[in-house]
């Protein structure tokens, strides 16, 4: 886990990545009938894209993959199935970020076997080793991302690792450097530390 760079993008960052994906988005002409978040990082980002897009429709899926920072279950699992039929209609993809691209994957083809006439795939961030790459991303990084909509779930992911005090601290204060705020960080530990 010392080995683990953090990127902390702010809510405003995020905001201003999804007004430049959104013009990216309308200058392919494609318009999306709905917008299908990703649950449960893709759902922030999914919203947005759907005020920004003045898309109808939103809807989502649940996917889990990751058990813990940097590390991936064997494979993505479909936990929540769509509510609204697709069949016949144009639909972007949303999520947070192609890691593995292995949930990405899932959604797809998930998609296509509901009858989607048209999928376009879109993320704030791309990783290298993604083996999907989105039709509309932002940013590259290998750095794990610290959303500001799972702050907690990384200061508790980091926690259970049991890396010692001494690595705790190093690692939160990486997280620091990276944008996260200290006095957030000190809040969140101390609630984790009372619960």
């Amino acid at each position: 886990m010392a080995g683990i760079d953090y990127e902390v993008p702010t809510w405003s960052q995020i905001y201003d990545m999804l007004l430049s994906q959104a013009q990216k988005i309308s200058t392919q002409n494609f318009r999306a009938d709905i917008v299908v978040g990703v649950a449960r990082g893709g759902l922030v980002p999914a919203r947005i894209l759907t005020d920004l897009l003045e898309t109808p429709e939103l809807a989502t899926i649940q996917i889990s993959f990751y058990q813990n920072i940097d590390q991936p279950a064997l494979k993505p699992i479909l936990k929540q199935a769509l509510t609204v039929p697709i069949e016949g209609k144009k639909v972007l993809l949303v999520d947070d970020i192609a890691d593995t691209g292995e949930s990405l994957k899932l959604a797809q083809t998930y998609l296509r076997q509901q009858d989607a006439l048209e999928t376009k795939t879109a993320t704030l961030y791309l990783k290298p080793q993604s083996i999907t790459t989105p039709d509309f991303y932002e940013k590259r990084t290998s750095a794990w991302v610290a959303f500001p909509w799972d702050t907690k779930e990384t200061l508790r992911k980091i926690i259970q690792h049991q890396l010692g005090k001494r690595v705790l601290t190093q690692e939160v204060s990486k997280l620091v450097k990276a944008g996260l705020p200290k006095l957030l960080a000190e809040k969140l530990l101390k609630d984790m530390k009372e619960a």
